[in-house]
């Protein structure tokens, strides 16, 4: 099983974080007594971008595949059909944030 961060917006894909191949370096780091940050960084930086850019509307999930599903396939799944992306890892994944825009309280369109 591999563990991906996902973050998207209105526009689109955002960033995808490969925190299973993260983890395997911040092991490696904490071994040699250094401190492991790769992955916690990075996710800290993505929830950063969505909390100051709050007109695009970003969600963050946290996402397990099964093997052979790769970061690549996941690209092209939000390249070829982004809602169904989207929708799937809302249904499958843990949520780290979201600011969904709900069209309900949306007051000028």
């Amino acid at each position: 099983m591999s563990t991906y961060v996902v973050s998207w917006c209105n526009e689109g894909l955002e960033g995808i974080i490969p925190v299973s191949e993260l983890e395997k370096k911040d092991m490696w780091n904490i071994l040699q007594s250094k401190t492991a940050t790769a992955a916690t960084s990075a996710v800290t930086m993505m929830v950063m971008r969505a909390r100051f850019n709050t007109q695009r509307h970003y969600e963050i999930y946290s996402i397990e595949t099964t093997d052979g599903i790769t970061e690549k396939d996941l690209r092209n799944l939000f390249l070829e059909c982004p809602q169904y992306a989207a929708d799937l890892i809302r249904e499958k994944g843990s949520q780290l944030f979201s600011d969904r825009a709900v069209p309900n309280n949306i007051k000028i369109s």
